[in-house]
């Protein structure tokens, strides 16, 4: 690959493994809306026409086809693409426009990387903090996750080797040695989740007598079979290892499926857990444990996936369009504490929702790139004042200004780090096993890019919900966005005719399976919560232990003396069949509630509402929260069976409060 550097600007580094990785609600319209809106700057990009081997296509049926993709619907993505070359637009300072730029990765410093951000740098360094935490992290691992930590391992510690380096990198059998008989196998000493001895017992792992051995029930009988059920008690990587030793193995669905499969998650009685739901200090090792599993399961495919890392690149630090999305949500935070989805896109999503959804060719048809360069231009000045005129604002005209912000961010809203694993989740087998990287994807990414994919993905849905008046059905608009979602500036011109041909079907697929199944995507699978359970377990019984805590004990001593009649009435509720809620809100501030089969946390919240006469928040801001024991916080979801959840948890405590996402 090329390497093309602005003479006036630092550039975006990036690692690639081959040529063939990268290449190959409805937001509130109301008076705060304005204060949630975000965009960003444009970009220039060396865009071509539409690859010279891809021939001239009839007109595409834009009703007819609805959930496949074949080669006549992908029209609209090179008439996308060309519109995006001739429009020429840019809103911010041309000079601090900068490339991305792709740099092969040197051998080893991809593993480092990998096992750094995934909590393990003890492994290479020892002079990495917490190193009880790493080893506390590799005792919960299912055993394809250890082995994707051991390979991992290895492949480091033969690079270290044949450069002569002195660090001291474990061998891979004394990382996971198990604590008894000195010797004893790997499959002994980590037992793979959804076996109920924990003995290895990899081809039940996935089917529907699993139990999975950090807590999970039997999955029911009467639907684990279906093709459309999604199982999440049971490692997503053990069971793509029990699918493969089970058959011979299928092909990856084509891009012309007739219709795409209606998958849903089995119900969870202890509640199920969206990416907003925890605490960070619990997100921390729910994003490390995501990381290992994200690559145990393309292992298990057979994909080689090696990320790319950001590095540096010269970027605007205030204004609307090209600022990074951290930056502009800090800048609008300062503005409406607590925004998620910058301003500026949350604004231009509401104006077009305003101005009715049912224009014909919404988000295809391109604005004037005159009047789209004006609004640009008159948004940077005039937006943070509040006095842009809205009502002049054609309806292409804003959804060209959307698209443009999309793919104005100076880092990809996918990441650097994660867009050629995003394409390479196509490479998995099945529909099932895309969703599940897709889900793990999605967990990976930096809550900004997250919250504003979210925000994307539903409004895109909403447009899709009117395809009778638009005529924009899910695959019109997937293959519209893919462009400005997977190409940023530069992009082009680091890759052939051929790749850049073969990757516009991938990208608009993908796009097709983000905006299809975006309500399973940013859920939390049970097993990583067990394994966070877990960990928390282990961190909590090695605390006691340190020495510290003797210290400590002397001036804790008073208040626990004067907690020690509370806790034990609480202890007391709990074996008499009731649990204790704290509501600090209400004017009852604490109740005893009695634990039947049928309690779910929404009749708890009903109980208090209905003895407070005046209550300071609305139902919909309310949640109870699970605290302590083995989670830090966690907001339950209206369905969890209360007394499923305290056999999970029986050191939680029980507070409600007001909705912290």
């Amino acid at each position: 690959m090329s390497r093309i550097q602005d003479a006036q600007g630092v550039v975006l580094t990036g690692y690639i493994s081959n040529s063939e990785a990268l290449p190959t609600p409805c937001i509130n319209c109301n008076d705060n809306a304005e204060a949630s809106a975000t965009s960003r700057r444009t970009g220039h990009y060396s865009v071509q026409g539409r690859p010279k081997n891809a021939s001239a296509k009839p007109p595409y049926n834009r009703w007819n086809s609805q959930d496949s993709l074949d080669e006549l619907s992908m029209d609209d993505y090179w008439v996308e693409v060309e519109n995006i070359h001739q429009s020429g637009v840019q809103c911010s300072d041309p000079e601090q426009q900068e490339e991305v730029q792709l740099k092969v990765a040197d051998e080893g410093e991809q593993e480092e990387a990998w096992l750094t951000e995934a909590g393990l740098a003890t492994l290479f360094d020892e002079s990495a903090s917490d190193p009880e935490d790493s080893m506390v992290l590799l005792s919960t691992l299912t055993r394809t996750q250890a082995a994707a930590v051991e390979r991992r391992v290895e492949t480091l510690r033969q690079t270290l080797r044949k450069k002569n380096k002195q660090y001291h990198v474990p061998d891979v059998r004394d990382i996971f040695k198990p604590p008894g008989p000195q010797g004893a196998p790997l499959e002994e000493a980590v037992p793979e989740q959804g076996s109920e001895n924990g003995k290895g017992d990899v081809a039940s792992a996935g089917k529907e007598s699993s139990v999975c051995k950090n807590g999970a029930g039997p999955v029911d009988r009467g639907v684990a079979e279906l093709d459309t059920a999604l199982n999440l008690d049971v490692s997503f990587s053990e069971q793509a290892l029990s699918s493969r030793e089970g058959s011979k193995g299928t092909e990856a669905q084509g891009d012309a499926d007739d219709k795409l499969p209606n998958f849903k998650l089995l119900r969870d009685k202890t509640g199920t857990t969206k990416v907003w739901d925890l605490s960070p200090q619990d997100m921390k090792m729910v994003r490390r444990l995501v990381l290992i599993e994200m690559t145990a399961l393309f292992d298990t495919a057979g994909v080689d996936l090696k990320t790319h890392k950001a590095v540096k690149l010269k970027v605007k630090e205030y204004g609307l369009f090209g600022v990074p999305l951290p930056n502009l949500l800090e800048q609008d935070q300062r503005r409406m504490p607590g925004a998620k989805v910058p301003l500026i896109l949350q604004r231009l999503i509401c104006h077009i929702e305003e101005e009715g959804l049912h224009t014909e060719g919404l988000l295809r048809i391109p604005g004037s790139a005159t009047r789209v360069k004006t609004v640009c231009q008159e948004l940077e000045a005039r937006f943070y004042e509040g006095t842009f005129p809205w009502e002049s604002l054609k309806q292409h005209d804003a959804a060209s200004v959307l698209k443009l912000f999309i793919r104005e961010l100076p880092h990809p809203l996918l990441t650097v780090e994660y867009l050629s694993a995003f394409i390479a989740v196509l490479k998995l087998p099945n529909k099932k096993q895309q969703l599940q990287a897709l889900n793990l994807l999605v967990l990976l990414l930096p809550e900004s890019s997250r919250d504003t994919l979210k925000a994307l993905m539903e409004f895109f849905q909403r447009v899709i919900d009117h395809k009778e008046q638009n005529k924009m059905t899910l695959n019109n608009v997937a293959v519209v966005m893919a462009p400005n979602i997977f190409m940023f500036k530069g992009f082009r011109s680091k890759i052939s005719e051929q790749q850049e041909f073969a990757m516009a079907t991938e990208t608009a697929n993908i796009v097709r399976l983000l905006i299809r199944y975006q309500n399973l995507l940013w859920t939390i699978p049970k097993f990583i919560m067990n394994q966070v359970r877990k960990q928390n377990m282990e961190n909590q019984k090695k605390s006691r232990d340190r020495a510290v805590r003797k210290l400590l004990k002397k001036m804790a001593y008073d208040r626990e003396k004067s907690e020690k009649h509370e806790k034990n009435a609480a202890e007391t509720d709990v074996t008499q069949g009731f649990i204790r809620v704290q509501a600090p809100q209400f004017s009852k501030v604490s109740m005893a509630i009695q634990l039947t089969e049928e309690l779910q946390a929404s009749d708890i919240l009903a109980r208090f509402l209905s003895q407070d006469s005046a209550p300071s928040v609305k139902r919909e801001e309310l949640c109870l929260y699970e605290t302590g024991g083995n989670i830090k916080e966690r907001c339950l979801d209206e369905e969890t069976y209360m007394k499923d959840l305290l056999e999970l948890n029986p050191s939680a405590e029980w507070v409600i409060k007001s909705v912290q996402h």
